[in-house]
């Protein structure tokens, strides 16, 4: 790749430490906001937070739990997930980068360049696992790549895309399926007060607490968390 390339020429002249300390901040702080980029694209965030946001407005509560709950509690699920993919990458990856800068030896035989291919290497096989093969075909012939049947040769530019539209995908099959047993009870709620010529009372003002019943006797947070982890599981 050529941000390899790149990496490995920045890692031998040093020419990040000869940067003013204003420059280094900048691309510090622009790497942040790659890192948040990448948690968001190439992770379970995704999809994690989608059906959370699906089960918040199933139950009509747009408020609770609020936003920043919502991102902790995915943003936690996400290590979950993720954690083999990240203790892989910290085996094979940080721990023999952090070994050979401590070594005596003047030129470092595991450097910023392999820490990155390594790092690609474990977050490819987690997106090839989880993308959908006709996703995936999808961007192939939008590239105009050669056929091929073998995952690990698809270029990021390719397997990215098809694997957000993937997770998208799934996170919204998983939405509907959680909305709608609570859209049968608006129906149900909402047919009791017409037949009860109760026509201008909002259906919502008495649904919402019969969902958040329902929802909190059948341990609902527990089952949602459960169905999450559980659909990264192969």
């Amino acid at each position: 790749m050529d941000i390899q390339i790149l990496l490995a020429q920045v890692e031998a002249t040093d020419a990040f430490g000869e940067l003013a300390p204003p420059m280094q901040i900048a691309i510090l702080l622009g790497a942040l906001s790659f890192a948040t980029a990448a948690l968001v694209s190439l992770t379970a965030f995704t999809r994690i937070i989608i059906v959370l946001s699906f089960v918040r407005r199933a139950l009509s509560t747009t408020e609770i739990p609020p936003n920043q709950v919502m991102l902790g509690l995915s943003f936690f699920l996400t290590l979950f997930v993720m954690a083999p993919t990240l203790e892989a990458i910290n085996t094979r990856g940080v721990q023999p980068y952090l070994a050979a800068q401590q070594s005596e030896g003047t030129t470092p035989e595991f450097g910023v360049t392999e820490l990155v291919t390594v790092s690609t290497e474990e977050i490819r096989r987690f997106m090839t696992v989880h993308t959908r093969g006709n996703d995936l075909q999808l961007f192939v012939d939008l590239a105009n790549l050669p056929e091929t049947s073998i995952a690990d040769e698809t270029p990021l530019k390719v397997l990215i895309p098809a694997f957000i539209i993937s997770e998208l995908k799934t996170a919204f099959i998983m939405g509907f399926c959680i909305y709608i047993p609570f859209l049968l009870i608006d129906l149900v709620i909402s047919t009791i007060l017409m037949s009860l010529g109760m026509m201008m009372m909002p259906p919502v003002i008495v649904s919402t607490p019969c969902k958040l019943l329902l929802f909190v006797l059948v341990d609902g947070w527990q089952l949602i968390s459960k169905a999450l982890v559980s659909s990264f599981v192969i």
